[in-house]
């Protein structure tokens, strides 16, 4: 019973010595309110110049013009491919897809 009084105090004593603020952490200012605002989060970090590069690739991908979408249009369909390494992308590309062929 006695070891257990003891175990129990020195128990108490180590959580009171690791749990215990000291004065400095609650200098920061971090301390009371530790989110960021959206438009301070970005201030401290510089974009690495590799990455605006790819940001810009992916940029110019979304965006594509009219052409490039019915080139590669035609260039998954393999007749139309075939077609287009003869007479061109553009006149392929309304020999299989410009008109709505009915039946």
């Amino acid at each position: 019973m006695r070891t257990l009084i003891i175990l129990m105090l020195l128990a108490v004593l180590v959580m009171a010595a690791t749990c215990y603020e000291s004065h400095e952490s609650m200098e920061s200012h971090e301390y009371l309110n530790p989110f960021l605002n959206r438009r301070r989060a970005n201030d401290f970090i510089q974009a690495d110049s590799r990455l605006r590069g790819f940001t810009q690739e992916r940029i110019r991908e979304r965006s594509k013009a009219p052409q490039e979408y019915q080139r590669e249009r035609c260039e998954d369909y393999h007749p139309c491919e075939m077609y287009a390494s003869r007479h061109g992308y553009t006149a392929a590309y309304k020999h299989y897809f410009g008109r709505r062929r009915t039946k």
